[in-house]
């Protein structure tokens, strides 16, 4: 999720995992049903068989348990999802399964598919084993977690403008205040609310990272950084870091010019964290925001991915779009049933879980909207397109790489920012163009300032690695606080407009020590749009692009390491190169550039044209909590499920 995703990203639901024979009941985790033990001896094709249905059943009880407590459905609770979590964990953690796998790899009569099969499914027990002294950690950990997330869900958050009363306001919207509104005043109050998240949230936070290093510790690893990030990507603090290094290094330059330039042109004032992306895109946010309705944003999404011929291959979407108290503050995409092909050719199509923040009458809630659905939507297509033997290769824990999962996302995600798709997708409730102007205001606005989203991604892992090296004995409320902010001034060059301890993905076990995923994944989107500038000349509506993402990218899962997939893909290996050369790109040539796409962009229009049904080969259900608004297979299509929920729209957020 650009947990949200920006992944956000893993689980839900309870089912008691089965055991092979032999399968130890460790530290009370291990609920075994007796009547599905499997048998003594089975042959390669009934071991894999059994495995498949056993994670299929598995993950999709903690998925469903993980949405209905990140919605705050009717019913939901952190006990039951704590409980759900550990079963999966449990599951993923069995040695026996581990090792009935292992023997399995070593029969003579394996076919190179059932081989291909085993390794992943060997992978995944292996990276997910917990050594049996830190089962009862494991159990404790879920808890605690559990607890936080929903000390966290519970918090009154808002802020008090000057001179007037406490106003409720999730992170979103606080956050599109710091970035829209008009009055110093309002935006530092917002700012102040959102910075009250860390002191909500610090002491349990404390907690959490002292058994979360215990328990990596228990498991063989320095700390729970290296512990996850061995997991999920198979590298080194060392490797991971060395790349990281050098990316802050180049871009450091970038970032004090740009910094210096702002002070120069609009005051030093306009440095406060408050301010900084009011002063660069407060104005043009306003101007921008009739192009981006709110009510339109699912029908735009919808054409732009059918217009690079991305198809969902039968999937079940639920979108949940909207704000509301009591719901988890980031967007995410999850999918409770992995997408896989059986041995007899029979397709399991896969089933999606999504949701955004959105508060349809603010400004700027169209255009987050959008961003959200197209990098959400991107999640989805990526794991709808996984064509294996297998769910194993469709399930976003560990092996699974953060980097491999983003990637997918945030190359879609980035369509928003070229001009050629604005001018093609971007129109007002009457129809009308974006016209160039706005574009080329928006461009001049942004583009010199582009690097402070790289330094604000770089902060997040940079500050949890430091985090997790802390000695226990020196992680305290204060410390931890301090530790943050002097990374946000380190990195970021001043305090930073979205708190570091706001960021939801630190408090999370899924999300948590996985930012750096989102720093990985942006550098193979500067490098994968290269290549296809290169190749195809464009990228919004060609049907290559998705054809190539889904042979290239989406059909192996996680059978093939991220480096090798990017590799696959441009024939170079990963680096920044290309994202530190967009940056460093002259204003006057971005403008330049961008005017010759967008001119081409408006004298063709959109591959499928407003009103025109768009086949993404999907049903789609419109959600708002547990009320269901549209459902695409009862409403003739997509385009009438829109219809029926701008409809609801216009009625729940009259004006």
């Amino acid at each position: 999720m650009r947990l949200a995703s920006c992944q956000p990203f893993v689980l839900a639901g309870r089912l008691d995992p089965r055991g092979l024979p032999g399968a130890r009941v460790r530290g009370g985790a291990l609920r075994m049903m007796a009547s599905a033990v499997a048998p003594a001896k089975q042959d390669t094709a009934g071991l894999i068989a059994s495995l498949n249905e056993q994670y299929e059943q598995v993950h999709k009880a903690f998925e469903d348990q993980f949405w209905s407590s990140k919605m705050g459905l009717k019913g939901a609770s952190s006990d039951s999802l704590a409980r759900s979590k550990t079963d999966y964990e449990t599951f993923l953690a069995d040695e026996q399964r581990l090792r009935a796998t292992q023997e399995a790899l070593k029969g003579e009569d394996v076919t190179p598919e059932q081989k291909h099969i085993l390794k992943i499914i060997e992978k995944t027990f292996r990276v997910n084993q917990i050594e049996p002294q830190a089962l009862p950690l494991k159990e404790q950990l879920n808890k605690l977690e559990a607890e936080l997330g929903e000390h966290r869900g519970k918090m009154a958050l808002g802020f008090t403008p000057p001179g007037g009363e406490f106003q409720k306001a999730s992170s979103v919207q606080i956050a599109n205040k710091i970035r829209t509104d008009p009055d110093e005043g309002i935006r530092q109050a917002a700012w102040e609310g959102l910075r009250s998240v860390g002191p909500h949230v610090v002491e349990k936070l404390c907690e959490v990272v002292k058994l979360r290093n215990k328990l990596a510790k228990a498991n063989g690893f320095e700390d729970f950084y290296a512990y996850k990030l061995m997991g999920a990507e198979g590298m080194t603090k060392e490797t991971l870091f060395g790349i990281m290094d050098g990316l802050e290094k180049d871009s450091r330059p970038i970032m004090e010019a740009a910094r210096a330039s702002i002070a120069k042109e609009k005051g030093d004032a306009a440095l406060e964290p408050w301010s900084l992306s009011y002063s660069i895109a407060g104005d043009t946010e306003k101007a921008l925001d009739p192009y981006f309705a709110f009510e339109n944003a699912v029908d735009v999404w919808a054409r732009t991915f059918a217009g690079l011929g991305i198809k969902y291959n039968d999937a079940v979407m639920r979108l949940d779009l909207c704000d509301r108290e009591g719901k988890y503050s980031n967007g995410f995409c999850h999918w409770p049933q992995p997408a896989w092909r059986k041995p007899d050719g029979t397709w399991v199509p896969s089933q999606a879980n999504f949701t955004s923040l959105a508060t349809p009458d603010a400004i700027g809630s169209g255009k987050t909207a959008l961003m959200t659905l197209l990098h959400e939507g991107g999640h989805a297509a990526h794991f709808a397109n996984v064509d294996q033997g297998s769910p194993f290769f469709c399930q976003e824990r560990a092996p699974f790489s953060v980097a491999t999962a983003e990637n997918q996302s945030m190359f879609l995600d980035s369509l928003m920012g070229d001009a050629e798709w604005l001018s093609r997708y971007s129109r007002d409730r009457e129809g009308n163009p974006i016209p160039w102007d706005l574009v080329e205001q928006s461009i001049r606005a942004s583009h010199p300032y582009e690097v402070f989203m790289l330094r604000s991604m770089l902060a997040v892992p940079y500050f949890e690695k430091a985090l997790y090296e802390l000695p226990d004995e020196e992680v305290t409320p204060e410390n931890v606080s301090r530790l943050a902010d002097e990374t946000e001034v380190k990195i970021q060059g001043a305090l930073a407009g979205r708190p570091l301890l706001a960021v939801p993905h630190i408090l999370a076990d899924e999300s948590s020590a996985y930012y750096h995923g989102y720093v990985l994944a942006e550098m193979s989107v500067h490098q994968t749009r290269a290549y296809f500038l290169k190749t195809l000349g464009q990228i919004v509506d060609k049907e290559e692009v998705g054809k190539k993402l889904a042979e290239v990218y989406w059909k192996p899962g996680n059978g093939v390491q991220f480096l090798d997939l990017v590799e696959n893909m441009t024939g170079a290996p990963l680096t920044g190169e290309a994202w530190v050369a967009a940056l460093r790109e002259p204003l006057e040539d971005k403008v330049a550039s961008e005017k010759q796409a967008f001119e081409a962009g408006l004298k063709v229009g959109p591959k499928i044209p407003p009103g025109q049904e768009p086949d993404l080969g999907m049903k789609i259900l419109l959600v708002h909590g547990d009320e269901v608004v549209a459902d695409s297979s009862q409403e003739g299509g997509l385009s009438g499920a829109c219809a029926t929920y701008k409809n609801w729209l216009s009625n729940t957020f009259p004006g």
